[in-house]
C-alpha cells in the first residue's frame, strides 16, 4: 500500500500524549537491557494499558518516534460518551465512523477506498486519498488506525506512520497488539 509512510495530517481524537481525555500522561521508558521501550497510560483511574515496542523510542509533541527509523507511533483514547451519536453496534466500529467522517471533513471529500478488519481482538480502520495534489508518487495517501477496544467505555487508537515497508509496519503492528496488556484499579496504581 502506497502512502503508509505519509504522515497522518491531522490528529482525530483528543491531544495525545500531553494529557489523554483529561487524564494521565502517556509514559515511555527505554529499557537498554532488552532493547524495548515500555508504554504506558491510562484511560481512567481503574483502567491502564501497556505495551512494548522493539528498540527505543522518545516523546515526542504529539507522539513516540523511533530512534533509529522514521517510524512514528501516535496513541489516542476515545471515550464511549464521544462515540454515543454514532450508530454502529459495537464500540470500535462506532470509533471507526468516527475517524472517517473526521478525516473527510478535514480532507473535504471521502475517501476513494475505506476498509475495516479485524485483527487479533482490535480493529484496522484504513482509508485511501487520491489525488493528483499529494506528494507520492502515487498521489495517494492512506492514514490507517489500530483501534482496540479497553473496555465497554474507552477505545484505544494505535496510529503508525513513517514505517519504511508495508510488512515492516504489519510486523510491528503484530508486536504492538501481542504485547498490550489492559490493567483493572491495582495495577494503575503504580
Amino acid at each position: 500500500m502506497a502512502g503508509l509512510a505519509v504522515a497522518p495530517v491531522a490528529q482525530a481524537a483528543n491531544d495525545p500524549l500531553d494529557r489523554i481525555g483529561g487524564h494521565e500522561p502517556i509514559q515511555a521508558h527505554f529499557d537498554s537491557t532488552t532493547h524495548r521501550t515500555r508504554v504506558s497510560g491510562k484511560a481512567a483511574p481503574d483502567l491502564c494499558f501497556s505495551f512494548s515496542l522493539p528498540d527505543e523510542w522518545h516523546l515526542a509533541d504529539t507522539s513516540l518516534k523511533a530512534v533509529v527509523s522514521n517510524a512514528d507511533l501516535t496513541i489516542d483514547l476515545r471515550s464511549a460518551e464521544e462515540l454515543r451519536d454514532m450508530p454502529q453496534s459495537d464500540l470500535a466500529a462506532r470509533d471507526a465512523a468516527v475517524l472517517q467522517r473526521d478525516y473527510e471533513e478535514l480532507l473535504g471529500r471521502p475517501a476513494q477506498s475505506v476498509s475495516l478488519s479485524s485483527d487479533a481482538g482490535a480493529m484496522r480502520w484504513s482509508a485511501t486519498w487520491i489525488d493528483a495534489n499529494l506528494p507520492s508518487a502515487s498521489h495517494a495517501m492512506t492514514i490507517e488506525t489500530v483501534i482496540v477496544p479497553l473496555s465497554s467505555e474507552w477505545v484505544l487508537e494505535l496510529s503508525l506512520s513513517g514505517v519504511a515497508t508495508r510488512e515492516a509496519y504489519d510486523a510491528l503492528a503484530q508486536h504492538l497488539l501481542v504485547r498490550l496488556k489492559v490493567q483493572g484499579r491495582a495495577a494503575c496504581q503504580s
